[in-house]
């Protein structure tokens, strides 16, 4: 891979003549690169699109080639992108539907809006997997033909369309009214009764582990009742009974769906699979007494989860934080508070509600500057980002906290130059604040010098264009493949550096 000319295929400033010229030489990495571009003319699109048919299906994704530009059978990717794009062309699905390559009709199968007839012939191919993907995206009446499909595969397929109708769902998982399953992935591979070793030595088995068939595909059948569980328009009372069944998976399946009746949250909410109730936490169906149970749950991943419940009350968010690591992100519950709810939170005297409301962008000036001041610096490091702050509020929180919101500091969108420099000058040094300096918009060149030191920071950094033009060049022989990439998409490259580059 050529990383200098990859960089250069990305670089907003390369002009159309050397634009041409690359095109002209593009191999599939460079390609890839230039169909993300967005000055490419309709001339351009074409050309790059004959030379690589993975960028093509790109560019057909992106809006820049129509039908007129593929040739569906030098360029069958393309010419199947563009049916999926909802492209109306029955000759062209009519000749995938009949291609050789079953990967190509199984492509063909996801697609909307096929004519009738080549619904019709996919749903009887000899190949399971294209009559698998046509189940799992096609239309309720064929997905209602589909669920007595011989093959217990499709009718998974069909069990996780979320446009199959309700009452073929609540059929699959009982399988009243349907017709015995022949066949599934399992016994058309393996003599019956067949386990499969989870340590399975062959390197070309891509049956999943614990796969098991004895006649009665019973690990599909399970599969099945996964997928419907999971599925949003099975009906309720078709589910709710699973919320005790021995299988982990099932019940972990049931967990996380909206529509659950209490009396089903109430027994997941006991359920000795932590993950069953991490799910459960987070799902808006459980009401605030259950809440407060799981807000004193052994395992941190349920009570982290259950902090980005949105209807998890204040007082008991207030209390989660302090027992789960929650990450520095806006929780729902208070990205949803009221004005009067986040005056609240901002005058509180637990640092820790303070924190969350701090996390906010949106905060009125006055409730902002407060929170500048805050005597926390857990506080004051999670309002720091937040626009509208000055340069002289950001020093005052360096001078008062030091390492501790430097880096926070530092990706204010608002911080000036000056600040910038002092920042990545700061004592100790803080490496996170290289990062957020480099990708600044405001960053100069001596800060920028400054980032070049840290590792992590120095791709950022060769990308921006405040940097000096020189070391631009300099930095396009670096021994890191990403400093030279990311150099030659700078746009402030010198353009006779950029003509020398392509061949």
């Amino acid at each position: 891979m050529n990383h200098v000319l990859c960089g250069l295929a990305a670089n907003a400033a390369l002009p159309s003549e050397l634009l041409d010229r690359l095109i002209a030489v593009a191999d599939a990495d460079i390609a890839a690169d230039l169909a993300r571009r967005a000055d490419l003319s309709p001339a351009q699109a074409v050309a790059l699109a004959s030379r690589d048919e993975d960028s093509a299906v790109g560019l057909v994704h992106a809006g820049r080639l129509t039908a007129a530009d593929i040739d569906p059978v030098a360029q069958p990717q393309a010419a199947l992108a563009l049916l999926d794009e909802v492209v109306h062309s029955p000759e062209w699905a009519r000749l995938f539907a009949t291609d050789q390559d079953a990967e190509r009709r199984e492509k063909l199968a996801t697609c909307p809006g096929l004519p009738s007839d080549v619904v019709e012939t996919l749903a009887a191919d000899p190949d399971v997997r294209v009559v698998v993907e046509l189940a799992s995206w096609t239309t309720p009446d064929v997905a209602a033909r589909l669920a007595t499909h011989p093959h217990a595969e499709v009718r998974r397929a069909v069990a996780a369309n979320e446009a199959t109708h309700p009452a073929v769902l609540a059929a699959l998982i009982t399988g009243e009214g349907l017709p015995p399953a022949q066949r599934c992935l399992v016994c058309d591979r393996e003599e019956t009764p067949f386990v499969h070793d989870p340590q399975c030595p062959r390197p070309d088995c891509d049956l999943l582990p614990g796969a098991s068939c004895d006649g009665s595909h019973e690990s599909t059948t399970h599969n099945i009742r996964q997928a419907a569980l999971r599925n949003p328009a099975t009906p309720t009372e078709a589910v709710v009974g699973f919320a005790d069944h021995p299988s982990m998976l099932l019940r972990w399946a049931l967990a996380a769906r909206p529509d659950l009746p209490l009396e089903a949250c109430e027994r997941l909410a006991v359920d000795p699979v932590a993950g069953v109730r991490a799910d459960l936490a987070e799902n808006p169906a459980i009401g605030e007494a259950l809440i407060r149970v799981l807000a004193g749950d052994r395992d941190p991943d349920v009570r982290r989860r259950l902090a980005h419940n949105p209807r998890v009350p204040l007082y008991v968010l207030t209390r989660l934080v302090g027992t789960a690591k929650i990450g520095a992100t806006v929780l729902p519950r208070i990205a949803a508070a009221s004005p009067g709810e986040v005056e609240e939170l901002a005058q509180s005297p637990n640092p820790a509600a303070r924190m969350l409301v701090a996390r906010r962008r949106d905060l009125p000036a006055g409730i902002r500057d407060a929170l500048a001041t805050d005597p926390d610096a857990k506080v004051v490091r999670s309002v720091a980002a937040h626009p509208g702050l000055s340069e002289t509020q950001l020093r005052a929180m360096v001078e008062r906290h030091g390492a501790q919101v430097v880096a926070e500091a530092a990706a204010n969108p608002e911080a000036p130059p000056a600040l910038l420099e002092d920042l990545a000058r700061h004592e100790p040094p803080v490496r996170k604040v290289f990062r957020e300096v480099a990708r600044h918009r405001n960053a100069t060149a001596a800060a920028l010098l400054a980032c070049m030191a840290d590792e992590r920071a120095r791709p950022v950094a060769a990308g921006h264009p405040a940097l000096p033009p020189q070391v631009i060049v300099e930095l396009l022989a670096d021994d890191d493949w990403q400093v030279a990439e990311a150099a030659a998409a700078n746009p402030s490259l010198p353009l006779a550096v950029m003509s020398d580059l392509v061949p």
